[in-house]
C-alpha cells in the first residue's frame, strides 16, 4: 500500500500528518510512504530525515494525489486537489464535512472513501486514534499560557516584602479534554480555578485536578459518546442568566464549549462582558466554529470595555513538533489496524470505528448531518 503525505495548505498550518519515526514503523507493515517536499519543514522534520527513514520525497503534488492508495493530511483537502485522487482511493484527514460540502461532493462523485478523524466514535478501543482529544489537550494547555500573558494579574499568590498578592481567578467553561488540560495548567501556574460544564458527571474529574466545580442547577445536557449536546434556546438562556454574575467576579474566562458538527453555542453575551472587570480576559477556544462569546472575532484579539477577547485559531499549530508527533502516531495506529499482513488496506464497514469515520464511501454520503446539509435528508 502506498501512503501519500501532503504539505498542508491551510493558512498558518505548521503541522505535518506523519513524521520520519512513523515512516519507519509503517514500513514494517509493508506501507510505502511518499512525502511532498517541505511537508515537515515547519515542524522541524526536514526532507532528508524522511528519506533516511525510507520515504520517497517529491515536489510533484499531483503525482502523490493520483498514485497513493491513501492520501493523508490534517486539514480538509481543497476540492481541486481531491479531484486528482484516483477513483476508489482513500482520503484520511479532518474532513469537517458539514462545512466543506464541495469537498464531500468531489469524494462522492469520484467514489473516494473519506475517512474523517473528526468523526472517530467515542469508544474505548478508538481512544488511540482520537485526534480531537489529542489536539484538544494541546489547545487547552496553550490557551492558559496565552491568557496568562494577556492578563494584567499574576496567576499565583505571591508573598512579597510589600505584602501578599492574591492569585488570579480563572473560570473554565467546558470540561472536555481541552477544558481539563486548561484546568490542570492554570492550577500549575497557581491560579484559583473554577469550572462549569453542562454534563454534571464531569464534576469528579474537575475536582480531581484541584478546581472547584460550579453548579448552576441547569438540566444536564450530556450527549452520545461523552459529548455535550446542543442546548435548547430556553436552556441556553437559563445558562446565561445563571452564569452572568459569576463571570463578573473572575479575571480570566477560558471557554471551550463545542458541539460536534454544529456552530459553537453562544454562551457569553455582550451584557455579560460589560459586567467584567476592566483588564479581564476572555480566551475563546471555540473561535474557529463561531465562538462561545458573541463578540469573538476568529483569529483576532479585541478590546471591549477594557476586556480582552482573544479568538485563537488552530492552537495546536503553535506547537508543531509535538502536535505533529501526536497526530502521526494516531495515523500509524489507524493504518496498522486497517492494513493486513499482505500490506493491503482493508475497510470493513461492519467495524464500528471504520463505519463511524467513513463520511463518504463507494459514492454514498454516509454521515447523516452532512447529508442533511447537502439537502439529501438526514436519516441514517
Amino acid at each position: 500500500m502506498k501512503l501519500g503525505i501532503l504539505k498542508e495548505t491551510f493558512p498558518g498550518e505548521t503541522r505535518v500528518a506523519t513524521t520520519p519515526d512513523v515512516v519507519k514503523k509503517l514500513a514494517t507493515k509493508g506501507i510505502e510512504t511518499v512525502v511532498e517536499a517541505g511537508a515537515g519543514r515547519e515542524s522541524s522534520h526536514g526532507d532528508d530525515a524522511y528519506r533516511e527513514a525510507g520515504a520517497t520525497v517529491t515536489d510533484n503534488r499531483g503525482e502523490i494525489l493520483s498514485q497513493a492508495d491513501v492520501v493523508c493530511c490534517i486539514n480538509p483537502l481543497p476540492p481541486e486537489d481531491a479531484g486528482q485522487i484516483k477513483e476508489g482511493g482513500v482520503l484520511l484527514c479532518h474532513l469537517q464535512p458539514t462545512t466543506h460540502l464541495d469537498l464531500i461532493r468531489v469524494l462522492k462523485d469520484r467514489k473516494i472513501t473519506g475517512l474523517s478523524f473528526d468523526q472517530v466514535p467515542r469508544i474505548t478501543r478508538a481512544q488511540k486514534i482520537d485526534s480531537l482529544s489529542a489536539m484538544g489537550s494541546i489547545a487547552g494547555y496553550k490557551s492558559v499560557l496565552l491568557a496568562a500573558d494577556a492578563s494584567d494579574k499574576y496567576f499565583p499568590m505571591l508573598m512579597t516584602a510589600a505584602g501578599t498578592i492574591t492569585p488570579a481567578k480563572v473560570f473554565i467553561i467546558g470540561a472536555g479534554v481541552a477544558g481539563l488540560m486548561a484546568i490542570a495548567t492554570a492550577k500549575r501556574l497557581g491560579a484559583i480555578v473554577e469550572s462549569y460544564d453542562v454534563r454534571p458527571e464531569v464534576k469528579e474529574q474537575v475536582e480531581s485536578l484541584g478546581a472547584k466545580f460550579i453548579e448552576f442547577n441547569i438540566e444536564s445536557a450530556s450527549g452520545e459518546g461523552g459529548y455535550a449536546k446542543e442546548l435548547t434556546p430556553e436552556q441556553l438562556k437559563q445558562q446565561q442568566d445563571a452564569m452572568r454574575d459569576h463571570i463578573a467576579g473572575v479575571d480570566v474566562v477560558i471557554s471551550t464549549a463545542m458541539v460536534p458538527g454544529r456552530p459553537a453555542p453562544k454562551i457569553i453575551t455582550e451584557d455579560m462582558v460589560s459586567k467584567m472587570r476592566f483588564g479581564s480576559v476572555i480566551l475563546d477556544l471555540a473561535a474557529q466554529t463561531g465562538g462561545n462569546c458573541v463578540l469573538t472575532k476568529p483569529g483576532e484579539t479585541i478590546l471591549h470595555n477594557g476586556v480582552k477577547i482573544i479568538g485563537p485559531i488552530n492552537l495546536p499549530a503553535t506547537m508543531p513538533f509535538h502536535a505533529s508527533d501526536m497526530f502521526a502516531r494516531i495515523v500509524s495506529n489507524l493504518l496498522l489496524d486497517l492494513v493486513n499482513d499482505e500490506g493491503q488496506l482493508v475497510l470493513d464497514m461492519e467495524d464500528e470505528v471504520v463505519d463511524g469515520m467513513a463520511v463518504v464511501h463507494a459514492g454514498e454520503v454516509r454521515h447523516a448531518l452532512t447529508r442533511e446539509a447537502m439537502g439529501e435528508g438526514g436519516e441514517s
